[in-house]
């Protein structure tokens, strides 16, 4: 078996020989790497250097500071995924990351969140991936790579056979790539998850929903779809139903902070009621009042059995929609996640909750309200749980992978990797 490199001490002899200063984070890093047992086993290490880690003193990443790591790690061949999120990495630095992308073969993950990478820095990962065969999940999330940008990683995965899982999500997509994704998406049958949160649209006709559902029906492989902050009304939630009727691989769907209102709930309940592969619908900030919430919960009560999770968090749901809800898990044994805070809660609803969670329907790990008794009087109170709460930030305590707060990794996980 060949032995592990040691990490630590090529970095500071690449210092010297390129003439740049030692990055006392990104050193200490590596020699944690090297001590690490799964190194010592030739297992697989993930080297996390995320700029917005709390517990240890960061030195944050620079275009320099990338030029000497991805030296350092053409020859580490037991790392198999680097976090650089939250650095200070622009389209200078990004090169150094692209050239080591087309001549390694054994990452799978790369995070690069929330850098200074726009639209030339884009084009450069895009271009990588295009002999790329072994990266299996890319996070450019928050990246201000623009319409241009995103057009390149459209025409990556054209190519690319390999790329399961790509977050777009916060880049300042426009409608042309949006469409343009959505279009190579009917024939590529690698991606199994995609983050398109917030792009920027100006429309609207709802165009690049309406791709989107599209399509939805000629993709067999997508197993998990971001669409937050579509502007997604009757017309596009309407399009999304119609093309699940004959989609049978999707099973997480997120249409969180849309414009979704009561009535375009009933093509969701009408889709729940036939729909068999859906675990995890994300209807958080939206606005489905009672009525939505009793749609919902006769399709689940009478017909559904496959949907695992719902959070319907801030959706102006009152008394009535709420204890329909919670009426529906004591029929449904199938629903076993549901988020409701940012509601309106009276005590029957407080009681309501209070009752599944004591008699154990409900764990409460499951949800993000804990009951709480005053003066004889139930109350509900809100705990940090939800689908993923850990998308943007890292806890500064506990795991960062903690299944209650990131619960749609326990139900429908595509990779290991948040």
């Amino acid at each position: 078996m060949s032995v592990p490199p040691d990490l630590r001490q090529q970095y500071l002899q690449t210092c010297q020989n390129l003439s740049q200063p030692e990055n006392h984070f990104v050193a200490r890093v590596l020699q944690e790497a090297d001590e690490s047992d799964n190194i010592r086993q030739a297992k697989g290490i993930t080297l996390k250097i995320a700029g917005n880690n709390r517990l240890v003193p960061v030195q944050r990443v620079t275009d320099e500071d990338v030029q000497v790591l991805a030296s350092v790690l053409r020859t580490a061949v037991f790392v198999t995924g680097l976090d650089l999120r939250y650095n200070i990495l622009t389209d200078v630095g990004v090169r150094h990351v692209a050239t080591f992308l087309q001549e390694n073969s054994t990452l799978r993950y790369l995070n690069l969140m929330f850098n200074d990478i726009g639209t030339s820095g884009a084009e450069l990962i895009a271009n990588a991936l295009h002999s790329n065969e072994t990266l299996l999940h890319l996070r450019m999330t928050g990246n201000k790579i623009g319409n241009k940008g995103g057009m390149y990683f459209a025409s990556m995965l054209q190519v690319n056979c390999t790329l399961e899982k790509l977050d777009l999500g916060d880049c300042d997509l426009g409608t042309q790539c949006l469409i343009a994704i959505a279009s190579v998406l009917t024939q590529n049958k690698a991606v199994k998850a995609i983050n398109l949160n917030r792009p920027l649209l100006y429309s609207q006709e709802e165009e690049t929903t309406v791709h989107i559902a599209l399509m939805l029906k000629n993709n067999s492989s997508l197993v998990e779809l971001h669409l937050c902050k579509h502007e997604i009304r009757s017309l596009g939630v309407k399009r999304l139903c119609e093309a699940l009727y004959e989609n049978c691989s999707l099973r997480y769907l997120d249409l969180s902070c849309n414009k979704i209102t009561r009535d375009d709930v009933k093509f969701l309940g009408e889709l729940l009621k036939q729909n068999q592969t859906l675990e995890i619908l994300d209807l958080n900030s939206n606005r489905i009042e009672d009525d939505g919430a009793i749609y919902l919960s006769e399709a689940l009560a009478l017909y559904n059995r496959t949907l695992k999770a719902l959070s319907v968090v801030s959706n102006n749901i009152r008394g009535k929609g709420l204890v329909a809800l919670s009426q529906s898990m004591k029929i449904n044994m199938e629903l076993s996640y549901i988020y409701i805070w940012g509601n309106n809660f009276d005590e029957a609803v407080s009681t309501a909750f209070s009752e599944l969670i004591q008699a154990g329907r409900l764990k409460p790990n499951c949800t993000d309200v804990e009951p709480y008794e005053v003066d004889g009087h139930v109350h509900l109170a809100e705990l940090s749980h939800g689908l993923k709460k850990h998308y943007y930030w890292t806890p500064s305590y506990g795991e960062v992978n903690n299944t209650a707060a990131n619960a749609s990794l326990a139900i429908a996980a595509v990779s290991q990797y948040f």
